[in-house]
């Protein structure tokens, strides 16, 4: 059973010993790109054929919202790519990009030096690169903020689990605009985590996931975590001992006298304003594009699952169980003939692409910390599962790159120290995410080729 520790456990021997975490997070970026280059290969030299948010930065440098197209292009189904029917919204004649606009604003740059078919991809593996390095920048906060237990060398154990034993490997040397949202969103979530922790710098936490929601719509619920984390740091210090006998009431009421309400309200008001701003700027682009503050765009998509939105809407309990078959139930497929394995254009579940997900059911010691950032893992999650689309397509369940690296700040405040067993887990989930990285959306016969997104297990 685990046991309930403080939040200010005892400091790890290795802590003299480390080397600046500067450094290393330089170091991690450098190696993250080199790894996702050598991965992503050819594809550097090109853009991809869904290079939405460069069509979108290419409107922005030109000051409008909707999508610029030549009339010749528009005559030969030329643009935007493929006619619009892969993601593109089209209203009142024109076409929009209706995903959240903030990764068009990192590629107005290169857009505007290089031109709108730039080589996004080659961006995108620049881009990636700084999730893991802030992540690393993370776990060593924790360690040396003395809430965390891991040698350093375990938080680059970690830092390396989410860098290549995730999805977010698959996810980095793709190039697409559904994983170039994720790379950018887990650059801003990191950076979140940094100014959140403890809840020390309110507005630029708030102004981190502000851009975090112009990325990533539900990576907004992860203003849990600052909400909490400003209760907890707001104990007083005089708070006596829970006792065993007390009931959740009288928990709950212990905590409310022992906390500066007064001080947690200050912070979340100062947290609280950046992100109204983004929310207010979202629907004042929704209202300049689609005449509605509330509509997205999305009801205009021009795909074959249209009727389901409509009928249905974007979030929705009745994509639950399909979503939790998607993120917790689905397995490879062994075949007779090569390559012997096959995957789901759905994915694989969470539990097999990174396994130590699993140590959060059982944890080594609890603290507020860890609970507050699992619990916002959790509201995050709930949103991601509630979704209309399950991910597809995709080797494994990729809208988990929006609460992973609050899910990898858990495994290093609670989880059990690594010896073989957990290094050993390591490379085997770093294994199974470099076969993704390597063979997702390259020829071969290794994802079953079910084009409806409706498929889900392995047919009869």
């Amino acid at each position: 059973m685990a046991d309930t520790a403080p939040d200010h456990p005892h400091r790890h021997p290795d802590d003299a010993r480390a080397p600046r975490a500067s450094r290393v997070a330089l170091a991690v970026y450098l190696v993250a790109v080199v790894v996702y280059a050598l991965f992503a290969g050819d594809r550097l030299r090109s853009h991809s054929p869904d290079n939405h948010f460069a069509y979108l930065a290419d409107s922005f440098n030109h000051g409008t919202l909707a999508v610029r197209c030549a009339a010749d292009d528009a005559r030969h189904v030329a643009c935007p790519p493929g006619g619009g029917g892969n993601d593109w919204a089209r209203y009142n004649g024109r076409w929009f990009v209706a995903f959240p606009a903030f990764p068009a604003v990192v590629y107005m740059l290169p857009v505007a030096v290089l031109g709108r078919d730039f080589p996004n991809r080659a961006f995108d593996v620049l881009l990636a690169g700084l999730a893991p390095a802030l992540l690393y920048a993370f776990l060593d906060l924790l360690r040396r903020r003395g809430y965390s237990r891991r040698s350093w060398k375990e938080n680059l154990g970690l830092t390396a689990l989410f860098a290549f034993g995730s999805v977010y490997f698959f996810t980095a040397v793709q190039g697409a605009v559904w994983f170039s949202a994720h790379v950018v969103g887990a650059a801003l979530g990191a950076a979140y985590l940094l100014y959140a922790l403890d809840a020390a710098s309110p507005f630029a936490a708030g102004a981190l996931l502000g851009l975090s929601y112009h990325t990533r719509t539900s990576t907004l619920l992860a203003a849990v975590f600052f909400g909490l984390e400003a209760i907890r740091a707001h104990r007083r210090a005089d708070e006596p001992d829970a006792s065993a006998d007390d009931d959740l009431l009288t928990r709950f009421a212990r905590y409310a006298r022992h906390t500066d309400w007064r001080a947690v309200v200050g912070k979340v008001v100062r947290f609280s304003i950046p992100v109204l701003v983004a929310i207010v700027v979202y629907a004042v682009l929704n209202k300049l594009r689609f005449d509605d503050w509330r509509e997205t765009g999305y009801r205009h998509l021009q795909i074959r699952w249209q009727a389901r939105i409509l009928r249905w809407g974007l979030v929705n309990f009745h994509y639950l169980s399909r979503n939790l078959a998607v993120a917790l139930a689905l397995l490879p497929w062994i075949s007779r003939v090569a390559p012997y394995v096959q995957v789901s254009r759905h994915g694989l579940a969470l539990w097999v692409t990174t396994p130590q997900y699993l140590e959060l059911l059982r944890p080594a010691r609890t603290t507020r910390l860890a609970t507050n950032l699992v619990v916002a893992a959790l509201a995050v999650a709930a949103f991601d599962l509630m979704y209309q689309n399950s991910g597809w397509v995709q080797f494994g369940f990729r809208f988990s790159n929006d609460f992973a690296l609050l899910l990898i700040g858990a495994l290093a405040v609670n989880g059990r120290p690594w010896r073989r067993l957990g290094w050993a887990l390591l490379v085997v989930a770093i294994g199974v995410n470099a076969f993704g990285a390597a063979t997702f959306e390259r020829a071969g016969n290794v994802y079953q080729g079910d084009n409806t997104a409706e498929g889900m297990f392995q047919p009869d």
